[in-house]
């Protein structure tokens, strides 16, 4: 016939076993104060005192040890059974809303954005006395030869090259060249 071990029993050998620890505890220590007395018979008052300090500092240090871990225990049984549970968040999926066929957001709202584009043929310097000396027929010298591109802005950042043509007796720009979008990030930066 098996004998079963109840819980209890369990508790009571584990109380007893902590009961006799303690009890080694309290030897040791009446150990180590009869030592320190007859240290202190050997050596001096001042070294005596001294000593005997120590060992009073020792035993409240173990004292407050012992309470500490009994406060220590109850504390985290309760905080074991309140913590609060974790649940697993829910996320809605992502729907693409107007956007067109392949999933892409539409950017329909970005087309009504107006823009300042300009050309330039080339430029000048001069000075206010030469400005004003101006009148209707005068010649102003540009720093361009003629037949070299001319350069379009688009929210005066330069973004194209391309040359003068007349269009039904309008000036137009055919576009020759299209600035790279290295070279744009680049000008940001300037």
């Amino acid at each position: 016939m098996s004998e079963e071990l109840r819980q209890d029993d369990i508790d009571a050998l584990l109380n007893q076993q902590e009961g006799e620890a303690g009890q080694e505890e309290a030897k040791e220590e009446e150990k180590t104060e009869t030592q320190g007395a007859q240290e202190a018979e050997s050596l001096g008052d001042a070294e005596a005192d001294l000593l005997a300090q120590w060992e009073e500092a020792l035993k409240e240090a173990k004292e407050a040890e012992a309470a500490q871990k009994a406060e220590d225990e109850p504390s985290k049984k309760k905080e074991e059974k309140s913590a609060p549970q974790a649940e697993t968040p829910r996320f809605e999926e992502f729907t693409a809303k107007g956007g067109s066929a392949e999933g892409h957001p539409s950017l329909d709202f970005i087309l009504d954005i107006p823009l300042e584009i300009s050309v330039e043929i080339g430029r000048s310097k001069m000075i206010i006395n030469d400005l004003l000396k101006l009148s209707q027929g005068s010649i102003i010298e540009l720093n361009k030869l003629a037949g070299e591109p001319a350069e379009i802005y688009v929210n005066q950042r330069l973004m194209a090259r391309g040359e003068v043509v007349v269009v039904n007796d309008r000036f137009a720009v055919r576009l020759t060249e299209i600035i790279s979008p290295q070279e744009r990030i680049r000008q940001l930066g300037s």
